[in-house]
C-alpha cells in the first residue's frame, strides 16, 4: 500500500449507526485487519442482490450488537465493501444479511432475516469443539484472521510427479487412538508427532482428507447407542476457512496457524501436503437442507437447478456448485491460489471432479473454462492438480479427463484391475501389465505427458487392505442403513474365511497377499497412493464406507504396527526399494546394453501373450541414471496362482547375474527384520511361489 492511499484510509467518511465508515477494497473478498488495525475491510458480492447489511457479534455472542447497512453509493457493480473503523478483532464475529426477490421457481430464494455465512470467510465461529451439539437456531458467523505468519526461507519440495510416493490420511483418525502414543490426539499437532513415523516409513506426500471447515454434527445419528457423525468431512461449510475442531488449541483470530506450522515441517522434511478439496457440493443440501451461505447470496448462481428451481444432485450429496458459472468459477480460483500463497500447499486432489466440467444444465463440456483456467493459472503453476475423475451422476472420465497435459487422476482402472488379478480372477493379466507399465492405453504420453496417472489399491472409499483380504463382501451394519451403502463391487477376496481367524494357514494368506498388492504398486509406474495404515494391516472390521464412524473403525490401531510387523518392515523395504530403483517408476535414460525400457516376459523371456487362464506376468524395468554408466535392470514376477511356477528369465549381459531381492513368499526373520531369501540355483531358471511376487536385480558377478 503506498504511503498516500494509506493515510487516506485514516480517515473515515462516514458515520452509519454510530460507526465510522468509508468505502473499502473492492478487489479482496472477505475480510481483514487493515495495517495498524484502524479497522476492518469488508467486501462482499451479490449479482441479484438489492441491499446487504453488514452484522457484528461480539465473541460467542447470537444477538447482534449491530447492524451497518451498506449505502447504496458504496456499491460498485455487484460488489459491496466497507472499512469499519475502531473494531476489536479478538471481539469480533461477523454475518451478512442479504434482501432481493424471492421466486422459488427462478432459485431466488432471499430472506433478509437470516444471518449469512461469508463465504470468503478465513475463520467460521462455533465449530471449535468436535462432537459439540450446536443448540437449535444455530448460525454460522465468520472471523477476521491475522495472516501473519513468517514462512522465512522455507522451499517447497517440489518433487517429480511420478516420484510421488503418496499416504492418504484423515486428520483425526491418524492420531485419535489412545494407541498413537501423541500429546495432541487427532490434531495437525498430532501429525506433526508423527512426522519422524512418516520420514522411517519413506513417503514423501502426505494427502489429507477434507480439512475446510465443515460440521462433524451434520447428519449426526445414533446407531445401537452409537454416535454418529459426518467424519470424512466431505461436506465444506466455508473453502477458505480450516477446520478449527483440528487444531490442538485455540488460535483465536489466527485460525490455520497450527495446519501453516504443519505444512512447513512436513515440507522441510522433504514431505509435500496435498489437499483432498470439496468442490463439487457445500452443506446447505438440497430444498430440505441448511440456508447459511450460497443459498442467502446468489442460490441460482452458486448452485446447478433444475428448470423449476430444485437442486441436481450429480454429487449424491443433495446439490451441486455450478463451478462453470464465471462467478464461481472466479471464487474456486481464488480459493485455491489463497491456499497456495497463504498455506503452501503443494497440491490439490478433487473430490468427484468431474462434477467441475459440467455446464450450467449439467451436461458434460469438452474444454471446462474452470479446469482450464486452473490448469494455466500462474499462481499455481507447480502445485499439483489430482482429479477424482468420477461423479456420483454416473460421469466417469478416468483416462478422458480434460487435461491440458496438466491434470492427473486417481487411476480408478488400476484399481480395479490389479484387484481383479492379483486375486487370482481369471482375463486380468494383460491389463495388469498396462496398469504396471504406466496406464499409456490410458494416458498416452503424446496427449497427457508422462505425469497423468496415480496409482492405487486401496484409499479412505472402500476396504483397507487388511479388509479386501479378509472380506468377500462388506459390512456395513453400523453405519444405520441396512448394509446398503457402500459399494458392492470390491473384488476382495477373504482367502477362505470371512473375518477375523485363528488360523494359521489363512492368516499367512492374507498377510502373503497384502505383500503382494503392495510390491505390485511400488513396482509400477507412475505416482503411487496408499491408505494410512496399510503398512501394518489396519482394519475397519470390514466397513467400506466408514464416513461416519468416529472410533476405532477409522482411527489407526497403531498396536497393529507391532503384531504385524512384517508387514511395517516389508512397506518400508519395497518404498526403499522404488525409490532405489528409478525404472520402477518412470522413464529413464535408456538401457545402453540395449533393453526397452519396459519388456514383458511372463513364464519365459519376451513372451507377450496373455491368455485367459494367465495368471503370471513378468516385467523387466531397464535403464539408468542420468550422468551414469552402468544399467539398472530389474525383473518383477507376479504370481496369482494357486501353485507354484517355473520361471526362465531374459539372459543378461556378459558379466552380470541375476539376484533375488524380494520375495513374497520367504520366511520372515523378526529378530532381524529380514526376509531368508533364496539363492538362484541356475543361472536363469527359478521358482515363484504359488501367490507370490518375485522381483531380481541385474548385479556384477
Amino acid at each position: 500500500m503506498d504511503e498516500s492511499r494509506k493515510q487516506l484510509l485514516q480517515h473515515p467518511t462516514d458515520v452509519i449507526n454510530g460507526f465510522q465508515v468509508r468505502p473499502g477494497y473492492y478487489n479482496f473478498n472477505g475480510a481483514f485487519e487493515i495495517p495498524g488495525g484502524v479497522g476492518v475491510n469488508f467486501t462482499v458480492h451479490s449479482f441479484q442482490a438489492t441491499a446487504c447489511t453488514l452484522v457484528l457479534f461480539h465473541n460467542r455472542e447470537d444477538e447482534p450488537y449491530a447492524l451497518i447497512p451498506f449505502p447504496e453509493d458504496y456499491r460498485i457493480g455487484n460488489t459491496y465493501s466497507m472499512i469499519v473503523y475502531d473494531l476489536n478483532i479478538s471481539e469480533l464475529e461477523y454475518a451478512y444479511q442479504f434482501d432481493g426477490p424471492f421466486d422459488p421457481k427462478k432459485g431466488l430464494i432471499f430472506d433478509k432475516r437470516k444471518f449469512i455465512l461469508d463465504p470468503y470467510a478465513r475463520a467460521v465461529a462455533g465449530q471449535r469443539l468436535w462432537g459439540e451439539k450446536q443448540d437449535e437456531g444455530f448460525f454460522y458467523k465468520a472471523r477476521v484472521v491475522r495472516s501473519e505468519y513468517d514462512w522465512g526461507k522455507t522451499k517447497q519440495p517440489q518433487i517429480p510427479f511420478d516420484d510421488l510416493i503418496i499416504y492418504e490420511a484423515h486428520v483425526r483418525g491418524f492420531t485419535e487412538d489412545k494407541s498413537s502414543r501423541v500429546k495432541n490426539k487427532g490434531t495437525f499437532a498430532g501429525i506433526r508427532e508423527k512426522i519422524p513415523y512418516l520420514l522411517s516409513l519413506g513417503v514423501n506426500a502426505v494427502e489429507l482428507m477434507p480439512v475446510f471447515e465443515f460440521d462433524e454434527m451434520e447428519d449426526s445419528r445414533v446407531v445401537d447407542g452409537k454416535q454418529l457423525y459426518n467424519y470424512w468431512g466431505y461436506s465444506p461449510v466455508c473453502f477458505f476457512a480450516p477446520n478449527t475442531s483440528y487444531s490442538s488449541m485455540d488460535s483465536h483470530n489466527r485460525e490455520g496457524l497450527e495446519l501453516k506450522k504443519l505444512i512447513r515441517e512436513l515440507n522441510q522434511n522433504g514431505i509435500e501436503v496435498i489437499l483432498d478439496v470439496v468442490f463439487n457440493h457445500t452443506a446447505e443440501g438440497n430444498e430440505k437442507g441448511p440456508f447459511f451461505s450460497f443459498k442467502g447470496i446468489d442460490n441460482n448462481i452458486y448452485y446447478m437447478l433444475t428448470p423449476d428451481g430444485h437442486y441436481y444432485n450429480f454429487s449424491g450429496c443433495g446439490n451441486v456448485l455450478n463451478c462453470n458459472q464465471p462467478i464461481v468459477q472466479q471464487m474456486i480460483l481464488e480459493c485455491l491460489r489463497y491456499w497456495t500463497i497463504n498455506y503452501r500447499v503443494d497440491g490439490f486432489r478433487f473430490d468427484l471432479a468431474s462434477i467441475l466440467g459440467r455446464n450450467e444444465d449439467g451436461s458434460p463440456m469438452s474444454d471446462p473454462p474452470l479446469l482450464q483456467s486452473l490448469a494455466f493459472d500462474p499462481i499455481l503453476g507447480k502445485v499439483k492438480l489430482i482429479a477424482e475423475a468420477w461423479d456420483a451422476g454416473g460421469l466417469y472420465q478416468v483416462g478422458s479427463f480434460p487435461s491440458w497435459n496438466r491434470w492427473a487422476e486417481w487411476n480408478g482402472r488400476y484399481r480395479d484391475d490389479m484387484r481383479s488379478f492379483l486375486k487370482g480372477d481369471n482375463g486380468y493379466a494383460g491389463a495388469a501389465i498396462a496398469r504396471m507399465s504406466g496406464s499409456k492405453d490410458l494416458y498416452d504420453p503424446k496427449y497427457r505427458g508422462e505425469n497423468a496417472t496415480v496409482n492405487f489399491i486401496n484409499c479412505h472409499d472402500g476396504f483397507t487392505l487388511y479388509d479386501m483380504y479378509s472380506y468377500n463382501t462388506k459390512h456395513n451394519e453400523k453405519n444405520g442403513w441396512n448394509n446398503e451403502d457402500g459399494e458392492s463391487n470390491n473384488r476382495s477376496w477373504n482367502c477362505g474365511v470371512e473375518g477375523e481367524t485363528d488360523d494359521p494357514a489363512v492368516n499367512a494368506l492374507r498377510l502373503r497377499m497384502c505383500k503382494n498388492a503392495f510390491a505390485a504398486l511400488m513396482c509400477s509406474h507412475g505416482a503411487v497412493m496408499f491408505l494410512a495404515g496399510d503398512e501394518f494391516c489396519n482394519t475397519q472390521f470390514g466397513n467400506n464406507n466408514a464416513y461416519c464412524q468416529d472410533n476405532i473403525t477409522s482411527w489407526l490401531d497403531w498396536s497393529r504396527r507391532e503384531k504385524y510387523g512384517e508387514m511395517y518392515e516389508f512397506a518400508k523395504e519395497m518404498i526403499r526399494f522404488r525409490k532405489e530403483h528409478p525404472v520402477l517408476r518412470k522413464t529413464t535414460e535408456e538401457s545402453r546394453c540395449g533393453f526397452p525400457d519396459i519388456s514383458v516376459h511372463n513364464d519365459v523371456p519376451w513372451n507377450t501373450e496373455c491368455r485367459d487362464d494367465t495368471h503370471c506376468i513378468s516385467l523387466m524395468y531397464a535403464g539408468r541414471k542420468k550422468d551414469q554408466e552402468e544399467d539398472d535392470i530389474v525383473y518383477v514376477a507376479v504370481n496369482t496362482y494357486w501353485e507354484d511356477l517355473n520361471l526362465t528369465l531374459p539372459e543378461l549381459p556378459v558379466g552380470l547375474v541375476w539376484k533375488i531381492k524380494v520375495d513374497t513368499a520367504a520366511e520372515y526373520d523378526p529378530a532381524w527384520k529380514s526376509w531368508k531369501l533364496k539363492e538362484m540355483t541356475e543361472e536363469y531358471k527359478t521358482v515363484i511361489s504359488q501367490r507370490s511376487v518375485l522381483i531380481l536385480v541385474a548385479e556384477k558377478r
